[in-house]
């Protein structure tokens, strides 16, 4: 019974460290690459001037600042992650910017919103490390009005995404502990199987689900490639605790591996992804599972 526990203990010490902290360290190449997916998320998102929007997973803020620009001086977006470190940068960034937006630091999964209160949720890639997804989603339904909209960007398989993988295939040779990819499992490609994104919805208290395939062009500096790819994802993670040695040997056989993406001076990549939508019923699940 323990086994949730540890997992959400976990995702809190990771990112409440070590990938936190890069993440806020790498905010603006990160937005770079990520605004595409921004883009096409917001074009989905169907809410009138002055409505309240929840952003899960929000990170350091960027969609949720771009949803209060929409939404208007009469509206209110509100961002919730497990982060500190990326909360803080958010907070920072809607001061900086005069920006009405409000973070929330919190498990999405276990946290007591108000009830009804909003009339969209919207993540970008944010919902893929829930230990228990029907509980996460049963609670954000009942932070939902009836009717309210759901749409989410989220990972297809790791064989439609080569560039997301290509730094761990090329290091496996030299970190034997690098953990392999396991379906369902919380992590970036946790609802790459569509019928999984179907059921979880379901049985959480959403309905009329959509779950669409989108490619999207992507693009980053090629100057950014390098300290992209040595600081995140489990190649990253786990190169803070190599030698000198064996690190300079997996940085050169990382890089080399990434050729084939690399036009000048950029890097290029599609990211293959579902963009998922859905709406509150109009019965909401206990998120106690009560």
């Amino acid at each position: 019974m323990d086994v949730p526990r540890r997992t959400d203990d976990e995702q809190a010490a990771r990112w409440n460290g070590p990938a936190g902290h890069a993440w806020v360290e790498a905010q603006a190449l990160l937005d770079g690459i990520l605004r595409p997916f921004e883009d096409v998320l917001l074009e989905e998102v169907s809410v009138e001037h002055g409505g309240r929007v929840l952003d899960v997973g929000c990170g350091t803020g960027s969609t949720t600042l771009a949803l209060a620009r929409r939404l208007g001086p009469a509206g209110r977006c509100v961002g919730v992650d497990i982060s500190e470190p990326m909360i803080t940068a958010a907070r920072a960034r809607a001061e900086r910017e005069s920006t009405p937006a409000s973070f929330i630091r919190a498990d999405a999964q276990e946290h007591l919103f108000e009830p009804a209160a909003f009339d969209a949720v919207v993540s970008r890639f944010g919902v893929m490390f829930f230990n228990d997804s029907v509980r996460a989603f049963a609670n954000l339904r009942r932070a939902a009005k009836v009717r309210a909209g759901l749409r989410f960007v989220t990972w297809r398989a790791p064989a439609e995404n080569p560039f997301m993988t290509t730094a761990e295939r090329a290091a496996a040779p030299f970190l034997p502990d690098l953990p392999a990819r396991r379906p369902d499992e919380p992590g970036q490609f946790a609802f790459a199987d569509p019928d999984r994104i179907h059921r979880v919805l379901t049985e959480s208290g959403w309905a009329g689900i959509d779950v669409r395939p989108i490619d999207v062009a992507c693009a980053l500096p090629e100057s950014a490639l390098v300290p992209y790819v040595t600081r995140f994802g489990p190649v990253g993670l786990l190169l803070g605790e190599a030698d000198e040695r064996t690190r300079a040997r997996i940085v050169d056989t990382v890089r080399a591996a990434f050729d084939p993406y690399v036009r000048g001076t950029e890097v290029r990549f599609t990211g293959a992804c579902w963009m998922v939508g859905a709406r509150a019923s109009s019965g909401p699940k206990d998120p106690a599972g009560v």
